[in-house]
């Protein structure tokens, strides 16, 4: 008679899912037992709740031997997991504002019960009220593409008037500022010639800037300066003479100014031997005047 009833059970034993593992987490707002299943659970659940406790029924799911947990949670106080013929019966003891919520995992492996606040069941609605304000927002009236084109218009509009006004008063203001400036001119302050030719040297000495230097010997170097809008190449030292001027082929480099240099070489000589003779021969006329002065006196 058992082996007949082994033989009828075990087609059932086949095709029901072995509970593998079962852990709780406990958070603030709710407290989660995940059940783990050897082989996708397929079963049906059924709940009954009571005052103080839930329970579930998993059929066609087996478990090894009876379980007995204690938990800390607000939600859930103890869990109880039995199993009854072809059956795992669960009791979870619960809160009074508890609420059950039993959810599979996509491969159907796990299964989720969620012991959480009943008035977390609302949020559904908050988020269907969330999509009818979206959709209200979603509807109000827009601009049509001509009161946009019209608005465009307009501004444009007040920017040319306002670009009218600044050059007319700009106009306006010119002839006092001109004005101004002559009356300044003629003041005491520039009557001054020397002094109003000091200034302007040192206007002059402020926008020369040197580009490129090189030494020639102790006494005398090259110099490229920049004035404005040209550059001038100036032999300095026992006598200041200016050798070339540029305004587009300027030097850009210290190489090109090398090379420049190296192309007027043969000038560079002439203009330092005519300054050397020339140093020489100014102390030798020096001597002649001074000796013509003392035979003009005997």
């Amino acid at each position: 008679m058992i082996k007949f009833l082994l033989l009828v059970l075990l087609p059932f034993s086949l095709y029901a899912s072995r509970i593998l593992s079962y852990n709780i987490y406990e958070r603030t707002n709710r407290a989660d037992v995940m059940i783990t299943f050897d082989t996708p659970y397929t079963g049906q659940i059924k709940q009954s709740v009571r005052k103080s406790k839930i329970i579930i029924k998993l059929e066609d799911a087996t478990i090894e031997s009876s379980k007995i947990k204690k938990v800390s949670s607000r939600y859930l106080h103890s869990l109880t997991i039995t199993p009854i013929n072809n059956e795992t019966i669960i009791v979870a003891s619960i809160s009074p504002a508890t609420k059950l919520i039993v959810s599979k995992t996509s491969d159907a492996y796990g299964l989720r019960l969620r012991f959480t606040d009943k008035t977390t069941l609302k949020a559904p609605k908050a988020s269907v009220t969330a999509a009818a304000a979206t959709n209200s927002l979603s509807s109000l009236p827009t601009k049509k593409e001509e009161d946009i084109s019209q608005s465009y218009y307009v501004v444009i509009g007040i920017l040319l008037l306002g670009i009218f006004i600044l050059l007319y008063i700009k106009k306006k203001m010119k002839p006092i500022a001109e004005k101004e400036q002559k009356q300044t001119q003629n003041s005491w302050l520039f009557k001054n010639t020397k002094e109003a030719t000091r200034v302007e040297n040192d206007n002059i000495a402020q926008n020369v800037s040197i580009r490129f230097q090189k030494a020639i010997d102790n006494n005398n170097s090259v110099v490229m300066l920049d004035f404005g809008a040209q550059s001038y190449l100036v032999l300095m030292g026992n006598s200041n003479i200016l050798l070339d001027k540029f305004t587009d082929n300027k030097p850009s480099s210290q190489q090109e100014f090398d090379e420049i240099l190296q192309s007027r070489h043969e000038d560079l000589e002439n203009f330092l031997g005519n300054s050397q003779n020339k140093e020489k021969q100014e102390p030798l006329q020096a001597y002649k005047e001074r000796a013509a002065n003392i035979a003009y006196e005997m």
